[in-house]
């Protein structure tokens, strides 16, 4: 299936997945379970396919075309947990993978990541340190033609369903040099991952912690050379940040047409809600922010796929998409009142997966420093 034809379907909420990828949102959301049988479904689409390389069983498309796609199931899809644990797939192993991993590796897991057969998760976030990733505390020394890793990880989306870990280990001194990625499976002795932590929103998406003793990973499991780890996740992060929020624009797409449609439907004091200016500029300001954000995304990804400097904007549409979610989210619920706070109407979902846009992936304020150090403040 083309990339075109991939994203045509998925954005028609009559695509033959649709139905089987909202049901049962609310009761799995309730629930903080991840949904198994639809994380088949997503293996049937091939949406986990079209950002790697045709050799390996990939769709071969580039960035924004998988930018796209991902706009798509947030689009049609209600369970928001589902579709962040889609993106965390394909950023958290394969793309580093594909880009950074020996022919041996690509060979061996790649087709396994794309199919969706192995769930993934990468291992950066500590207990003591989130955006201080320069300074991780989990260690791995050199042991003949074995690493052997020590230490803990915390906050790792899929890390309780994951069969394959890309962990970000010290072994050097702390700085960008000092950073290494090591492969890892699960059930590896040494290697422990706790249970799903209950959260407020994007439930469907288990979040857990990760702990190392003496774990043994050979040095031919490791990704890219020693001491290139903050490259890898350089390069990662990137396409987390376009990817994650790809998808939240398509969630914000589908939540402005809703409250429209609601707002023409809905009638006070003898006419549609909508004709009131306390709900239209409401509506207005919904249309601003989504369109805003599509511009951002948008132009920091085609500067990314074109290899140019986009730090800057990648801060900035970080911040602006993920605060905007939470805004149109905030003006959904009060535009549609009592339905906008009864769990049974979703909306009170969106408000709540929302609102760990603005932290995960560098919160809102390290963003903002960056932007300001970059303009040089």
């Amino acid at each position: 299936m083309t990339t075109d034809a991939l994203t045509d379907d998925l954005f028609s909420l009559t695509a033959p997945w649709a139905e089987q990828l909202n049901a049962d949102t609310r009761e799995l959301d309730a629930a903080g379970a991840f949904p198994y049988d639809k994380w088949k479904v997503l293996q049937q689409t091939g949406l986990l396919r079209t950002h790697f390389a045709e050799e390996f069983g990939g769709a071969g498309h580039g960035l924004t075309a998988t930018m796209r796609a991902l706009e798509g199931l947030g689009y049609v899809s209600h369970d928001a947990g589902l579709s962040f644990s889609a993106s965390t797939q394909i950023v958290s192993v394969g793309v580093p993978l594909q880009r950074f991993g020996s022919q041996e590796l690509k060979e061996r897991y790649l087709p396994r990541i794309m199919s969706g057969e192995a769930i993934t998760a990468h291992a950066i976030t500590e207990e003591s340190g989130g955006s201080d990733a320069m300074n991780l505390s989990a260690t791995a020394r050199r042991d003949g033609d074995h690493y052997v890793v020590n230490g803990g990880k915390m906050f790792i989306t899929n890390a309780p369903v994951a069969d394959l870990f890309l962990l970000y280990v010290r072994t050097g001194k702390p700085g960008p040099f000092g950073l290494t990625t090591l492969l890892v499976e699960a059930g590896t002795p040494g290697l422990t991952a706790g249970p799903a932590m209950d959260k407020i929103g994007l439930r469907t998406s288990p979040v857990g912690t990760l702990s190392f003793d003496e774990l043994r990973v050979p040095v031919s499991r490791r990704v890219g050379p020693e001491g290139t780890g903050f490259l890898v996740l350089d390069h990662v992060m990137k396409r987390e940040v376009l990817f994650g929020f790809s998808i939240t624009l398509g969630e914000m797409a589908r939540r402005l047409e809703e409250t429209i449609a609601f707002a023409r439907k809905r009638h006070q004091f003898g006419q549609p809600i909508g004709s009131y200016q306390a709900v239209s500029h409401k509506i207005a300001d919904m249309k601003m922010r989504v369109e805003t954000a599509r511009k951002w995304l948008a132009d920091t990804g085609a500067k990314v796929e074109a290899g140019q400097d986009a730090a800057l904007d990648l801060a900035a549409t970080k911040t602006i998409v993920s605060e905007a979610n939470v805004q149109t989210a905030l003006d959904a619920v009060q535009i549609h009142g009592g339905r906008g706070v009864l769990t049974e109407h979703g909306i009170e979902r969106d408000l709540r997966n929302s609102i760990a846009g603005t932290i995960y992936s560098g919160t809102s304020e390290i963003q903002r420093n960056r932007i300001a150090t970059l303009l040089g403040l």
